[in-house]
Formats: C-alpha cells, sequence, structure tokens
C-alpha cells in the first residue's frame, strides 16, 4: 500500500512539474506580440552599445497571427540603459527599407525598450498616453510584445516609433532647397558622442538629430535660429515669443514633465523641432527614470525633487528658464491643465487608466519578472524596488494620485458646479439672466473670470445674442436645443 501510495505522489507531482508553464511556454498562448530574434554572430545577449549594428533576423508574430519575418541590423541603445552591467538592453533594429511593425506605420529605424528600471513596467506607457491625450505632436505609438534573443526569453519590452525625421514619424521637410530647412533637435547638457554633432545657442547645448550629418552651413544656420529664439524669449513680448515658438506645444510638453517629473528633463532625452520657421516642443521620450521612480536618498537635487509628489521640478529646465517666468504662459498652462483635468485625475482613479493598463497586461508582467526579479536594482538614481509588483504598482499609484492633488492646488484649479443658462448664478433660471447676458455682450457688465459665460453659453461656443433667445424660450416653456437649467461641471483656475 505504501508502495503504491508513493508512486501515485511521485506520479503526481512529475505530472505538476511538467505542467508548470515556463515564461516562453506561457508565452506561446498569449495574445501579446512576440519578437524572436537571432544574431548571425550569435552575440545578441553580449552586445554592447559600442559594438554598433550586428547583422541579425528578425520575426515578428502580431497578436492577430500576421508575421513580418526579415533581415534587420540591430545594435543595443541608450545611455543608462546601456551600461555593461545592465543585461536587459534596450535595442534600435533598422530594416533596409520602410517596414510596416505591429500596426505602427511604415519605417525603417525601430526602438524597442526594456524599462528595466521600472519594476511596474508602466511609467513609459502611462507618459506616452498622457502625450497623446494632450496633443503632443508626433507622439509615438508603442506596443508591447515578448521578445527572445538568440534563443533566450528577455521578458517584456515596449517597441516604439523611435524620435526620428519621415512622414510617419516628426514630419518636417530637412532637405528643402530653399534655404529653409527643417530641424530636428535633443538638449543635451553635457554628454558627448564621437558620431553626434552639437550645436549651443544661448547657454543651451543640443545635439542634432535631423539632419543627423549637417554640414557647416547647416550648423550655423541652426545656431543662428537658436540664439534668436533664445533671446526672443529672454527680451521678447508675447506677441514676439508667439512669433518665434509654437506656444501650444510648449505648453503641454511642460505640464507632461511637471507632472511626471522626469529626472533627464534638465539632461537628455528632450526633443524639440523647428518646422516652417516656428520651433515645437516634444516629442515625448523616455519615462522609465519619472513617476516617482528616483532615489530621494542620493546626494542629487534632481533625484530629491522627482522623488517628490510635491514641488516644481523643470521651470529652471532648457527652454522653459526664460517662459516659466511669464504670467501669460503661466496661464497657459493652467488653461491646458484644466482642459484635461479629467483625464488627469483619472489616471490613477480606483478602475481607470491604471488599473486597466495593469489588468490588461499582467501575465505579460508576471512572466517577465519570473526572469527578471521585481525587486532587481538596476542603477543608482532608479528608487529602490519594493518587494512585489504590488508594492511597486500601489506606490506608483499613489505617486500619481498626490502629484495631481499638489499640483491642482499650486494652479489653482478646483471644480465649478452651475446650472447651464443661470447667467448670474443665483440657483435658478429667470429673466435676469437673459438681461445678464445681454448687459455682457453690449460690455456694460464685465466677465473677468469667465463663470458668466461658462453658465450662459448654452451652445458651448462665444457668448452671444443667441444664448438669450433661447434663455427666453426656456423661460416661457418652449422647447430648446440645448440641456437649459441642467446641472453641469467645469474645471477652472483661479
Amino acid at each position: 500500500m505504501k508502495r503504491t501510495l508513493a508512486l501515485i505522489l511521485t506520479l503526481t507531482a512529475l505530472f505538476s512539474f511538467l505542467c508548470i508553464p515556463t515564461a516562453a511556454n506561457a508565452a506561446e498562448n498569449s495574445t501579446v506580440p512576440k519578437i524572436e530574434i537571432t544574431t548571425d554572430a550569435g552575440n545578441g545577449l553580449s552586445l554592447e552599445k559600442a559594438d554598433g549594428y550586428v547583422s541579425a533576423h528578425i520575426t515578428i508574430t502580431d497578436a492577430d497571427g500576421s508575421v513580418t519575418d526579415d533581415a534587420i541590423n540591430l545594435k543595443v541603445r541608450g545611455n543608462s540603459t546601456a551600461m555593461e552591467h545592465v543585461t536587459k538592453k534596450s535595442f534600435n533594429f533598422k530594416f533596409a527599407k520602410k517596414t510596416e511593425v505591429l500596426g505602427m506605420g511604415k519605417g525603417k529605424k525601430w526602438a524597442m525598450l526594456a524599462n528595466c528600471f521600472d519594476p511596474t513596467l508602466l511609467r513609459n506607457t502611462l507618459a506616452f498616453d498622457l502625450a497623446q491625450e494632450l496633443d503632443l505632436p508626433y507622439t509615438s505609438q508603442q506596443r508591447y510584445a515578448e521578445v527572445w534573443l538568440d534563443g533566450s526569453y528577455r521578458g517584456c519590452y515596449t517597441v516604439y516609433e523611435p524620435v526620428q525625421e519621415g512622414r510617419d514619424r516628426v514630419d518636417i521637410d530637412i532637405e528643402s532647397n530653399d534655404g529653409k530647412k527643417d530641424f530636428l533637435l535633443e538638449y543635451e547638457a553635457s554628454r558627448t558622442e564621437s558620431d553626434v554633432y552639437y550645436v549651443s545657442a544661448g547657454g543651451l547645448r543640443f545635439a542634432m538629430s535631423d539632419p543627423d550629418e549637417p554640414n557647416d552651413d547647416q550648423l550655423v544656420y541652426v545656431t543662428d535660429i537658436l540664439t534668436n529664439i533664445v533671446n526672443t524669449m529672454k527680451n521678447g513680448t508675447e506677441e514676439e515669443i508667439r512669433q518665434v515658438i509654437d506656444v501650444d506645444s510648449f505648453a503641454k510638453f511642460y505640464l507632461l514633465n511637471e507632472y511626471a517629473k522626469t529626472g533627464d528633463f534638465g539632461l537628455s532625452s528632450v526633443f524639440f523641432f523647428y518646422k516652417d520657421g516656428v520651433l515645437y516642443a516634444g516629442p515625448a521620450w523616455d519615462y522609465d527614470l519619472a513617476l516617482g521612480n528616483l532615489n530621494g536618498d542620493l546626494n542629487s537635487t534632481a533625484a530629491k525633487q522627482g522623488s517628490r509628489t510635491d514641488g516644481i521640478m523643470q521651470a529652471d529646465k532648457n527652454f522653459y528658464r526664460y517662459l516659466t517666468n511669464k504670467d501669460w504662459f503661466q496661464t497657459e498652462i493652467k488653461r491646458i491643465y484644466a482642459q484635461h483635468y479629467d483625464y488627469i485625475e483619472n489616471i490613477s482613479a480606483d478602475g481607470a487608466r491604471l488599473d486597466t493598463l495593469r489588468a490588461e497586461n499582467q501575465a505579460l508582467f508576471d512572466r517577465n519578472f519570473k526572469t527578471w526579479s521585481v525587486s532587481r536594482w538596476w542603477l543608482n538614481y532608479q528608487k529602490p524596488p519594493l518587494r512585489t509588483y504590488d508594492d511597486n504598482y500601489n506606490f506608483l499609484k499613489n505617486w500619481c494620485t498626490e502629484r495631481h492633488l499638489w499640483l491642482s492646488d499650486y494652479y489653482g484649479l478646483y471644480r465649478y458646479s452651475y446650472l447651464r443658462g443661470d447667467s448670474d448664478g443665483n440657483g435658478e433660471v429667470n429673466i435676469l439672466d437673459v438681461t445678464l447676458i445681454q448687459r455682457v455682450i453690449a460690455n456694460v457688465q464685465s466677465d473677468d473670470d469667465g463663470r458668466i459665460t461658462l453658465r450662459a453659453a448654452l451652445s458651448d461656443n462665444a457668448l452671444d445674442i443667441t444664448d438669450a433667445t433661447y434663455l427666453q424660450r426656456y423661460i416661457i416653456q418652449m422647447p430648446t436645443p440645448y440641456p437649459v437649467g441642467e446641472s453641469a461641471e467645469a474645471v477652472l483656475y483661479q
């Protein structure tokens, strides 16, 4: 009997062991895109940035079963992520011709980010989603994927469109024949690489991204334009500044990076592009060391600031040192924050964006951390990871909630409830509201804070006599196409 029982237990244990899926086997049945890369020399796992591009073959299988199979060149990308001790490397890969990848359009060059410094694997996705919400120009598309390199499972990566010139990327004209060429820059405070061209203007330093091999005349051209822009930011009027920069993109880019408190904003990975005679801020890039993921115990001002949910961090960085001291620019930031207040508030609300992203990708993240360990600490600037995924996730969620609360208070944002058509705000809609509309339109009564217009502009357009007409119809109980008298909410700023 004991022998029989022992045999049963042995077979049961063996069967259980055989049925435990490895990370690789579990991924076979997942709906996550699968990327398999084989280097010609079989040296993918030992590649370093200094090795440059090596020949390889890639097979990309999308969740819908479609397959891209082609030769590529592969190299290690990044700066901190490319350090020798970081074994989960990020990569660039490029095709011989423009190729569609995971439904993100066609391009020759693609980025594959390891997100190894982020124990939630969510920060880059979260920041890029916010950039999309803010409608920052040319924000890169992104897709999670599972990666195998030379047969070794490497876990969860994010595939991105890299920030570069192109019709499906940053759509600028770098080869114009009229002498007014566009260009793409990356702010670089101090880093130097042998194959990169640099320009300096007004105390700011930039790497040339596109054109990536400018001649002497182009370098002089870019330097002159940037010098003029910096001087205008320093000494120009609001109207003059608006003629040389796209203020809307600059305000949106600032809000994104101030909310996220990215540690790189005064150092690197910060892009600007010049198009049709105007400088734009963005596209967004690189947010793994952001959203609270900086080591506040370091003797570094940026790390200490970035670890906290309170305080303003980016106002003295790059171009913004000349903009954030201007009241009209602060008003632009407040206007954009108020417009996107609900989205930012819902990033970390229960059941909202963060919770949804986690639920959609938890199985993928679990497989990744079976290989890499959720508590692994790769870099001293990185916040030391907590013990479990839950711990790290809850930290991020709470950090986003507290950051939004602090910033909304700093900018004087508040929810304002009102009745549609209640122009004077006394809690009812009557003929006095019609009179107030007429007085505002006739410039007899001021509307300095915009609340009269908010309550009385029934069509959500500019206040005009049509609003008075429809209020009169409502008062005498005639039908109107607008919800007069119904409760509504808006986010305002002081």
